[in-house]
């Protein structure tokens, strides 16, 4: 067998967002569509498994039912099954993750090095045995979580109640038009980055993909969302859009991702390695690290700054231009017909 593919690179830990569960939910539905589930394994954990009066509830629920499909919103999976009952709307939390027996690991954390051959693999939670149309078949898919902080619930509409119900947009899905886009980011005086990284706003958004989103569109992460001027809200639009596709498209594999990505040069806080990032021009980029919303936020001096010295916290940056604020209107945006 070949090493564990690894979704991080040894620059640090990615958590799960967007691109990685659409990675996993992929995974899934390459093994389990068409197949009937014919034994479900459970592992005690009431923090968990949400909303069930037993683990082993899960698993009577869901077994002998046929995968019709599996689908993402956000940073949440489901399941959906033939026949009556209830469906498995799964959260990875930070260190959730998917394994199928005999094949090698889809990881977010580089730090583990388990060999496919062991199994089942450490803090399993659930395995689901699939069955083929071809009898005798069995596929195994185990799910599991070191932290305890994702979530496995049995719900009847996934899409219609929470906690996906109470989500935002999801940039691969819904991604909202430029003018609805504006008028959700104008109301608020938050931060982008707290904006961004609200899940009721946009789902599936987490730390990297909001480092990313801002520094594409030359947005300051501590910026006001009330002080955007117009050009910044449409590149932002464009690029919260933009970024989730093209991690999607390269199935979170960040060894695929562009090389001119902030991606490639946000894990060297701490460190004394020099800076590799170069601008567009080709002087040195300045990396730096804030806390924003509790986050750390990776941005770059030289093309994302604040507006009029506008303080947040201890940060005071000056920037060598003004912003004009407008209000917008469908009528003002090329795509609200």
């Amino acid at each position: 067998m070949g090493k564990p593919t690894c979704l991080t690179s040894g620059r640090g830990t990615v958590m799960p967002e967007l691109p990685e569960v659409e990675r996993a939910t992929t995974l899934l539905r390459s093994i389990a569509k068409g197949n009937r589930i014919i034994c479900v394994e459970t592992s005690e954990d009431s923090l968990v498994f949400q909303g069930l009066k037993s683990h082993e509830d899960f698993g009577r629920e869901i077994t002998g039912r046929v995968v019709k499909d599996t689908f993402r919103y956000g940073k949440y999976f489901y399941i959906e099954l033939e026949g009556a009952g209830k469906l498995p709307l799964l959260h990875f939390g930070m260190t959730g993750m998917l394994h199928v027996r005999g094949q090698p690991t889809l990881q977010y954390r580089t730090k583990i090095r388990e060999s496919p051959d062991v199994w089942p693999p450490k803090f399993m939670k659930f395995i689901l045995h699939f069955e083929a149309k071809t009898p005798g078949t069995v596929t195994e898919l185990a799910f599991s979580d070191a932290r305890r902080l994702g979530r496995i619930r049995l719900v009847n509409h996934p899409r219609e109640e929470p906690p996906i119900s109470e989500l935002g947009f999801d940039p691969i899905l819904s991604m909202p038009l430029l003018w609805e886009f504006q008028a959700l980011v104008q109301k608020r005086s938050c931060p982008i980055k707290v904006l961004l990284l609200d899940q009721s706003f946009s789902a599936g958004v987490g730390n990297y993909l909001a480092d990313e989103i801002l520094y594409q569109a030359k947005v300051h992460p501590e910026q006001r969302c009330n002080t955007l001027q117009q050009a910044q809200v449409e590149a932002l639009h464009r690029e919260v859009a933009d970024v989730c596709r093209i991690a999607v498209e390269a199935n979170a594999d960040d060894d695929k991702y562009p090389s001119h990505w902030l991606f490639k040069h946000r894990w060297g806080k701490g460190k004394k390695a020099k800076q590799s990032m170069r601008l567009a021009s080709g002087e040195p980029a300045t990396v730096k690290w804030i806390t924003v919303g509790g986050r750390t936020s990776a941005f770059v001096a030289e093309v994302q700054c604040l507006p009029h010295k506008q303080r947040v916290g201890k940060t005071e940056v000056h920037c060598g231009f003004s912003f004009r604020f407008r209000t917008f209107t469908p009528r003002n945006f090329p795509d609200s017909h």
